[in-house]
């Protein structure tokens, strides 16, 4: 078994999902809220907001979903952490997630790792990545 990130958007669900499936060459699966039918009424101007989305990133997955019933804060005290074999990989991936986004720690090297930077990308998701290079290794 291995935790899953669930993250909670306000209407920017499909938008960061699609995002991510371009970053990460992935295709999303997204549920409408629409989809959930009669069982639980949706607003009409929610109806096109995402209930349910999954992305496979490697062997993990993300998934996520629009806050329909309620207004989620900003994501605090969590990231997304992705772990990439080389330097090379994660700067790329690091770069990709940059657009739009508010650097906490540029990409660069550490006592860890040879690459590692976090961000809080445009839909306000944290992200954590780095290299498994390590200054030993090098």
């Amino acid at each position: 078994m291995h935790p899953t990130p669930y993250v909670f958007f306000n209407g920017t669900c499909r938008a960061a999902m699609e995002t991510y499936a371009a970053i990460f060459d992935a295709t999303p699966e997204m549920m409408p809220a629409s989809a959930m039918g009669d069982a639980f009424p949706v607003p009409d101007d929610k109806k096109d907001w995402i209930m349910h989305a999954s992305l496979k990133i490697g062997a993990g997955d993300l998934m996520a979903s629009d806050d329909i019933f309620g207004t989620s804060g900003a994501m605090q005290g969590a990231s997304v952490m992705l772990s990439y074999p080389t330097v090379a990989e994660a700067k790329t991936i690091f770069e990709k997630l940059s657009d739009g986004s508010e650097i906490t720690m540029p990409f660069a090297p550490t006592f860890w790792s040879l690459g590692f930077g976090t961000l809080t990308d445009r839909f306000g998701v944290h992200w954590m990545v780095g290299s498994d290079e390590t200054p030993d290794s090098a």
